[in-house]
């Protein structure tokens, strides 16, 4: 059997970073976002459902979904998310028929990356092995958005205020690597945390996820 992992944090936890190095170690990688975009691609009725609840104003020059322009109808609006979940379709449907393909697709000890920033809210958790979390201290998320976006100090509190709080999700989690160091530092990290697991997983010593017991209590 495949080794499945959920990888999750919030913006600028180098989540995306580590995703990277893992697929350099032979991992198989999806990112849920860009899964879900495609969900509402021209012609599919994600599409048409967003146009007729949005306006023709969040129609990009290419034809597709404007997402920075239909961000930034929904960004800050709970209400208008909630919206556009409903908008887009079966989400959860979408990313856990990835893991379960992984399950009949790759081969002994192959190891699947599913990537979401809400992975344990969504309840992804119950179709992956282990819930790797990774956590940077909120001022060095600051730091990082005013360098990496360009941000004012005001519209870099303001995204970090949006996202949930990794102590939140640590709870629900197997591994949480904090990433306040270098980008070397991070690598490192995440290769030996990754041979370690690995290690674990061959051998048939990797414990029942957390997650489960954690999905149980919350999810009711």
């Amino acid at each position: 059997m495949p080794l499945v992992i959920g990888i999750t944090g919030a913006i600028a936890s180098g989540k995306s970073t580590a995703c990277q190095v893992l697929e350099s170690l032979g991992g198989t990688h999806c990112d849920a976002d860009k899964l879900v975009h495609r969900m509402y691609d021209p012609g599919k009725p994600a599409f048409h459902r967003i146009v007729k609840s949005f306006g023709n104003e969040v129609i990009g020059a290419d034809g597709f979904i404007d997402r920075k322009q239909l961000g930034s109808k929904v960004f800050g609006n709970p209400e208008k998310m909630s919206e556009l979940t409903t908008a887009i379709g079966d989400i959860k449907a979408e990313v856990s028929g990835v893991m379960k393909e992984w399950r009949n697709t790759l081969g002994l000890l192959e190891v699947g990356l599913m990537e979401a920033v809400n992975f344990i809210e969504a309840g992804y958790g119950i179709y992956s092995d282990i819930t790797w979390l990774f956590a940077v201290d909120d001022e060095m998320v600051i730091k990082r958005l005013k360098a990496r976006n360009n941000f004012s100090e005001k519209e870099a509190t303001q995204r970090l205020s949006s996202q949930k709080k990794w102590k939140d999700r640590a709870p629900a989690s197997d591994i949480v690597t904090m990433n306040n160091g270098s980008l070397e530092e991070l690598k490192k990290s995440v290769t030996n945390q990754y041979d370690e697991l690995t290690d674990k997983y061959s051998k048939g010593l990797l414990p029942p996820s957390r997650y489960i017991n954690w999905w149980k209590k919350h999810s009711t």
